[in-house]
């Protein structure tokens, strides 16, 4: 299939999406595996974001796109999948980073809000994990990425008890579509980020309380996005054959195991 690895695992002209991609991390992340040749399709809810950036990254949209989608609709999924099949011809990663936190009292959470919470971070992961993943399967090849987090494996809830618990879920999720397209040539694997050094962060934590929330962590620093961005190019390449099922944790020491 055209765009696939070559002998030496280069990822050049492969195409790749990222949801929630128009800012913040998935910012980050659209920017770095364009920079790494890939073909990419920055996919949010906000599609006149997705499409500034796309149009930042390559005014003429031969090598980058913007996509409106909605993750919590499985139509809109399927029509990003035509689409950029469409457009690009093909499809070789998915990076599942669109995301919903509220910072709430965990006993004051709304069976609304979790409703939404969860209908962006899991059921969206889910269902794009199993479109992207049976298109991936055809094919013969395909990299998925989730975005996990330090409070799905710490039980945090400095940005709502209902993310933490979504977050938590993707991790599980990240195993059971694993286990099941590994045969397929098609690996799953989540990156799950500590507090990085992001606007949204320091809004969370608040810039008064910055520097002892800091010297909470045991490297003394938050994270960087740039760096999360680098491991999840790492985990998209072609090179990541061997790696399936798994969690790659940037949290700073908060969390061993």
């Amino acid at each position: 299939m055209a765009g696939s690895p070559g002998a030496e695992g280069e990822s050049t002209g492969q195409v790749a999406v990222v949801t929630g991609g128009a800012n913040g991390l998935g910012e980050f992340i659209a920017r770095r595996l364009h920079a790494d040749g890939y073909r990419v399709a920055v996919a949010d809810v906000d599609a006149a974001a997705a499409a500034a950036l796309a149009g930042e990254l390559d005014a003429t949209a031969a090598t980058a796109r913007g996509y409106g989608v909605d993750v919590r609709d499985r139509a809109a999924l399927e029509g990003l999948l035509s689409g950029l099949c469409a457009d690009f011809g093909e499809v070789h990663v998915l990076v599942n980073n669109a995301a919903r936190t509220q910072a709430k009292s965990l006993l004051e959470i709304t069976r609304e809000e979790l409703d939404e919470v969860m209908a962006v971070n899991l059921t969206g992961t889910f269902q794009a994990c199993q479109l992207f993943g049976a298109y991936f399967a055809k094919q013969g090849y395909g990299r998925i990425v989730n975005l996990a987090s330090l409070a799905g494996q710490n039980g945090g809830t400095a940005t709502g008890g209902h993310y933490a618990s979504s977050k938590g879920a993707i991790l599980s999720a990240t195993k059971v579509f694993a286990r099941e397209l590994a045969p397929h040539g098609v690996t799953v694997n989540a990156v799950s980020p500590g507090p990085q050094d992001s606007p949204a962060v320091r809004a969370i934590i608040g810039e008064e309380n910055l520097a002892d929330y800091v010297r909470g962590i045991p490297v003394g620093r938050l994270g960087d996005p740039a760096f999360i961005a680098s491991t999840v190019a790492l985990l998209a390449s072609p090179a990541a054959a061997s790696v399936t099922g798994a969690c790659w944790d940037a949290n700073g020491g908060l969390h061993l195991r």
